[in-house]
């Protein structure tokens, strides 16, 4: 009779292997590189597929060999050096492969246009039913072409915020004096960990159908809670200590990112906005502009010779439907300006929460589980609120507020000829 497999014992072993040959930058970072290589090998079974972003300031931070190591143990890993875009795509089906991309920062920098299908499909492959469509020119038909599949990328600074905003982050640094690892040889080493990888295939391939249907509770919210649902729902399964690691990792991993999020410039935009209004109802375009401008550590300064202007400004805020007007102030003067009321619903939806002064941020509070998430009803069953609604305070006008549009977006990307080339991937036998 096979006796069931240790996940736990399987997690930590592989986790003794990574701190042999890497030097991660904390014991919460190790714990999620655990679980995400361990989540590769059920991939059938989750909704949504969390990228491994491998990320450091400079060379010689051990960025590749961390790649080495996840290649090793990983399910059916897909090297993309040198593979053409048409051959990725088709490498793709039901039971994908796992993607492993190194210098991902030469696919997003000056050679972008020339990595357009492959930053499509990493975009659009952390999620189910988000096909690639294609014009086959040698059948003349147009193709849907699966891309759900798990990715780790490795690369050198920042990734785009499309994909660090659906994938766990982990910052490597060069090793300090003191700090040593085991040198990884391929011949030597690999095989061992690839053994671990088949024993973790027979693990988790054998549980599909429950790891399916978990619905762990997750310490984090939306698109987060996605991305590590995968990661906590291992950690379940597995036991011991590995679901409260997992989830203090998860929480950590967040923070980290969250700290380091500089958002984009618009998001950047609003929040200083928030700090000039101060506690005004309405501000001139003057004097917004002025403080702006005034931040020796902002960028505003850098948008041309005095810095950002009126026009540029508008431009700016026009995004989120938020434009100037003539504004009245309580002193009854008249001014060309902007409303508080206007940016409410833009602060409430783009930044993040403003705490009292003297009071630290509250952390993300736990999420619904999946089925949850998906819907739009609450636990009892009611229909969950759209708007909020209150008191609306003196504006300077009378006019009535226009609330902002949701945004829409598309994952659309150019299409190739596209080729037939087969699949030709070394499947792993299950002990």
């Amino acid at each position: 009779m096979t006796s069931q497999p240790n996940g736990a014992g399987l997690l930590n072993q592989l986790h003794t292997a990574l701190t042999r040959y890497v030097i991660l930058p904390s014991p919460q970072a190790v714990d999620a590189v655990v679980l995400w290589i361990a989540a590769t090998h059920a991939q059938p079974a989750w909704a949504h597929a969390p990228r491994l972003v491998i990320r450091a300031p400079e060379k010689r931070c051990g960025k590749s060999r961390l790649l080495d190591v996840v290649e090793a143990v990983c399910y059916e890993p897909l090297i993309t050096v040198n593979a053409s875009p048409s051959a990725i795509y088709r490498s793709i089906t039901d039971d994908p492969p796992t993607m492993l991309v190194d210098e991902a920062d030469t696919i997003f920098g000056a050679e972008a246009a020339s990595n357009e299908d492959l930053r499509g499909l990493l975009n659009a492959g952390h999620q189910r039913n988000r096909p690639a469509i294609r014009f086959d020119a040698n059948t003349r038909k147009v193709e849907s072409i699966p891309t759900f599949a798990m990715a780790a990328l490795a690369g050198i600074g920042a990734m785009p915020d499309t994909i660090e905003d659906r994938a766990v982050v982990v910052r490597m640094r060069r090793r300090a004096p003191g700090e040593s690892v085991s040198p990884y040889r391929h011949r030597r080493d690999r095989p061992a960990l690839t053994h671990l990888g088949d024993q973790m295939t027979a693990w988790l391939r054998g549980d599909l159908n429950v790891l399916e249907r978990a619905e762990p509770e997750m310490p984090l919210e939306d698109r987060a809670a996605d991305t590590w649902e995968p990661l906590i729902a291992v950690a379940d399964h597995a036991g011991g200590s590995w679901p409260d690691r997992a989830r203090q990792a998860a929480v950590d991993l967040l923070a980290e990112a969250t700290d380091n999020d500089q958002g984009t410039i618009r998001t950047r935009l609003l929040v200083d906005c928030r700090t000039a209004f101060n506690d005004a109802q309405v501000i001139s375009t003057a004097d917004l502009l002025r403080q702006l401008n005034a931040d020796l550590e902002a960028p505003w300064r850098d948008y041309g010779p005095g810095g950002l202007s009126p026009a540029k400004l508008s431009k700016l805020l026009a995004e989120f439907e938020i434009r100037s007007a003539n504004v009245r102030f309580p002193d009854g003067s008249q001014a060309k300006g902007y409303r508080r009321a206007d940016f409410a619903d833009a602060w409430a939806r783009y930044c993040p929460p403003e705490a009292p002064a003297g009071e630290p941020s509250q952390p993300s509070q736990a999420s619904q589980p999946r089925s949850e998430r998906d819907g739009t009803t609450a636990r009892d069953g009611t229909s969950r609120p759209t708007q909020i609604t209150g008191p609306v305070p003196w504006d300077g006008t009378s006019r009535p507020n226009t609330p902002s549009r949701p945004s829409l977006t598309c994952i659309g990307t150019d299409g190739t000829a596209g080729t037939a080339t087969p699949r030709t991937i070394n499947t792993r036998g299950i002990a």
